[in-house]
């Protein structure tokens, strides 16, 4: 008894040691591990806990948390998993999708589905709203409002939900009651079966870091919390360019991974118990993908994989989700329309189409059809799982696939999309749609809520993108641009202040950012 006394206690030294944990949390610990050790539990070898500390300090564990699947795109076919093993790192998914990431070739461990806290939904949603609140009485804009999802009165249950919702959102429509919000979805999260297994998995792996690939899952609360609680350093990274300024903030790790310069000054804006030191500017790793040069094929190659004319110069339309933009069916025919103006005075120009990766309708199917001459879909590669759109996997082959899309043609049009920055990254121009339709199919939305969202305040001119306004003056514009790329410098110009330049090296930032944190845990 005395050995296995002393034991523990050198493990458990050792971990404390590693780790700088409080005295609370060593307490609640010494417990934990007393009673797994008189219970011996498969899976949690106790004998291992000084190792893994030991190894720590010769190739750091990282722990790369993935609530969703499309944090793949930027974390796992980019750059970074390759770089961080090179750096020395041992780099772990730990992932709570369910996508087996081990069929891919990367070392995973998975988050066992649990039952979610219903009130810490309810504290989150609250937050939302109350951080909109607070946006709008700070910023003396109403734009925020336009961030709000409705509530639902369908059944008494969801009349019950909304109205505590909207009771607590604006009593806690100030600092201190976004604080309170905060404590309250903590304290919510400890008491989750998600938080145990978190602990249970942080006390067997003791990895060094956990970085967490996306802010707004309510799923990476307990997670990170479980390694704040044993001391282990968490950082998440600001997952989209408009995320921010729409209250998406879900989780509060120790440090923030964002896009740019502007990026941080809007975290600092918007969450101002937020810290400088706290924030690291990487860029993205989205953008990567563009500069490397063995993903691109031959242009006689990728026409003929696809059933492109390799006599035609082709126009890409990429498609929103219906959400988005409801009647883009119709935008994508009124371009149709005036790409086969252009071609009848003599012009050969194609449309590649590439739908939404979540949108599988059929709503553009009768405009593909009447166009067959000039519209070609080219779907996107993406893995369908299950019946929910968050159960869709990007795969490698449509990271490859979107860059010889661009590589491959002229220019983009689309409503509003970040697909501006994939473009500009290869010198090639956007076209935005910048007008509604006579007859559209949900009356409440319009074009001019789109443009007027906060992320868009951040072009440097009006001229990084070309502006079709009307549906009469597309045939005119899309020609003057073929021939000219005018919009190009101004789209870099924005492409710079959004992401933060060499965009090729978000990767290698994002890690010397990590070996930065993790040194100085260790000093």
């Amino acid at each position: 008894m005395a050995n296995n006394k002393g034991s523990l206690n050198t493990t458990i030294n050792s971990f404390f040691k590693s780790h700088y944990l409080g005295v609370t949390t060593r307490v609640g610990l010494y417990v934990t591990i007393f009673l797994r050790q008189k219970k011996p539990q498969k899976g949690f070898p106790l004998q291992s806990l000084t190792q893994n500390a030991i190894n720590n300090r010769i190739k750091p564990k990282v722990f790369i948390l993935l609530p969703d699947g499309i944090g793949l795109r930027n974390f796992a076919y980019s750059n970074f998993y390759d770089i961080g093993r090179k750096k020395q790192m041992k780099v772990v998914f730990w992932n709570s999708t369910p996508f087996l990431l081990a069929n891919l070739g990367f070392e995973e461990i998975k988050i066992n589905k649990t039952k979610n806290n219903p009130l810490t939904e309810i504290y989150k949603n609250a937050k939302t709203q109350a951080e909109l609140n607070c946006n709008i009485h700070k910023e003396k804009d109403t734009v925020y409002n336009t961030y709000r999802f409705p509530f639902s009165y369908g059944n008494i249950k969801a009349i019950a939900k909304s109205v505590t919702i909207r009771t607590l959102a604006f009593s806690n429509s100030s600092s201190r009651g976004l604080r309170f919000l905060r404590r309250k979805m903590k304290s919510e999260e400890r008491k989750t079966d998600a938080y145990k297994q978190a602990i249970q998995t942080l006390l067997a792996e003791q990895p060094a870091m956990v970085f967490c690939t996306n802010q707004r899952h309510i799923s990476s609360i307990a997670p990170l919390l479980a390694a704040q609680d044993l001391g282990i350093p968490t950082a998440t990274f600001i997952f989209s360019w408009d995320n921010l300024p729409k209250a998406t903030l879900v989780v509060e790790p120790d440090y923030y991974f964002v896009w740019s310069n502007h990026m941080k000054l809007e975290l600092l804006q918007y969450y101002p118990d937020i810290k400088d030191e706290q924030i690291f500017i990487t860029g993205t790793p989205q953008f990567e993908s563009h500069f490397d040069a063995s993903r691109l094929l031959p242009r006689t190659t990728f026409f003929k994989n696809h059933g492109l004319d390799l006599a035609k110069k082709y126009i890409c339309y990429s498609g929103d989700d219906v959400t988005t933009s409801p009647d883009d069916a119709t935008y994508l025919d009124d371009v149709a329309q005036a790409v086969a103006a252009l071609n009848a005075k003599g012009n050969a120009i194609g449309i590649l189409f590439r739908r939404c990766p979540v949108d599988f309708s059929d709503r553009y199917d009768a405009v593909i059809k009447k166009y067959k001459d000039i519209i070609v879909p080219v779907a996107p590669q993406w893995e369908k799982i299950g019946a929910d759109w968050s159960t869709i996997l990007p795969t490698n082959n449509d990271v490859t696939l979107q860059v010889n899309t661009i590589y491959h043609t002229e220019m983009v049009v689309n409503l509003g999309s970040s697909m501006v920055f994939d473009y500009v990254a290869h010198k090639k121009p956007c076209a935005y749609i910048n007008y509604d339709i006579p007859k559209p199919k949900d009356k409440n939305w319009s074009v001019k809520k789109i443009y007027k969202f906060v992320h868009f305040r951040s072009m440097p001119h009006k001229n990084a993108v070309v502006w079709l306004n009307t549906k009469q003056e597309i045939a005119a514009k899309l020609e003057q641009t073929l021939a000219t790329a005018a919009t190009v410098p101004w789209a870099q110009k924005w492409f710079e202040k959004i992401n933060q330049h060499p965009p090729q090296e978000a990767s290698e930032r994002i890690w010397n950012a990590i070996t930065k944190i993790i040194q100085n845990k260790n000093d």
